[in-house]
């Protein structure tokens, strides 16, 4: 099944690892240094616009930055479920 991220985006929910929150800003400072490093890897993509995002969405071979909230990502997920 795919999730649709945003934009005409959509993600296979298989390769989904974690959702993160960047609203609540409460992650850890390994977190920040991972997202750090996969931005130097150039392994990160932004769905939309940069100061738009609201979650990450890591995968088994990048990183998504999606103006989409977790909540809502994990409704759509859910869906698919049902």
């Amino acid at each position: 099944m795919l999730l649709h991220i945003g934009g005409e985006m959509m993600v296979p929910l298989e390769k989904i690892v974690l959702i993160i929150d960047l609203e609540c800003g409460s992650y850890e400072d390994a977190t920040k240094e991972f997202l750090d490093l996969a931005l130097v890897e150039k392994k990160v993509f932004y769905v939309g616009s940069k100061e738009r995002s609201r979650s990450v969405i890591i995968t088994d071979d990048y990183i998504l930055y999606t103006p989409i909230s977790v909540d809502t990502l994990t409704k759509r997920s859910h869906n698919f479920y049902i």
